[in-house]
């Protein structure tokens, strides 16, 4: 069964397929606008709902590794840099939502904004963080950086995973509704716990410097 799985990922396929899902949300909220089906106020649904989907891809690239060890299926890797830029994809569309509709692209009005509301200022600093991610997710930009500069840059998606859920968190304390904040905290935190669970393991499973000199 497992094998079975990890051909049907490998396959030429999955990618366009993978591709597809990842756009549909772009395509509801598209349709949803056009046709004027996004509630009494479209604009708080427009942001909201691109916010979300941000979060929730983040999930998934931070789930294709622990997935892909447990499960041992090593094709997932191949999309955890489609799901890193449908990230970043509805983050910006997440800023701009907010750029266009709360503040009419006054980018002095944008920049006492940030600095005045500390959510803003911590959702923003995810998007600037998760930037050079994006722009390096090239093959060609880890090429240019080395395999050990690339993977330390990339470590910055712990701290976006982090900032993400304080922004959340700050967003949903005036309706003081925390529900969906402590469900994506805990996903997230367990996917982080795995990681530093494994580095852990690592580490305790190499041999001292005295160790290594005597053998």
């Amino acid at each position: 069964m497992r094998q079975r799985v990890n051909q049907y990922l490998a396959s030429r396929f999955a990618k366009p397929i993978a591709f597809a899902l990842g756009l549909l949300p772009f395509a509801w909220l598209f349709a949803a606008a056009m046709l004027d089906r996004l509630g009494a106020n479209p604009a708080e649904a427009l942001e909201r709902s691109s916010g979300d989907w941000a979060l929730r891809m983040l999930c998934v690239v931070l789930a294709i590794t622990p997935l892909r060890t447990v499960a041992k299926l090593p094709s997932l890797a191949r999309f955890r840099r489609m799901a890193g830029l449908f990230m970043y994809f509805y983050a910006v569309l997440h800023l701009l939502a907010y750029s266009w509709f709360d503040m009419g692209f006054d980018l002095a009005d944008i920049a006492k904004d940030i600095v005045k509301r500390p959510f803003i200022l911590v959702g923003f600093t995810a998007i600037v963080l998760l930037t050079p991610l994006a722009l390096t997710s090239f093959n060609r930009a880890i090429k240019a950086l080395g395999g050990k500069r690339w993977q330390m840059l990339h470590r910055l998606v712990y701290a976006v995973a982090v900032l993400a859920v304080v922004h959340f968190f700050w967003m949903r304390a005036g309706k003081n509704n925390f529900a969906e904040v402590a469900i994506y905290a805990a996903i997230l935190g367990s996917l982080l716990g795995w990681r530093v669970a494994q580095a852990l393991k690592k580490r305790a499973a190499k041999p001292s410097p005295l160790l290594r000199s005597q053998l």
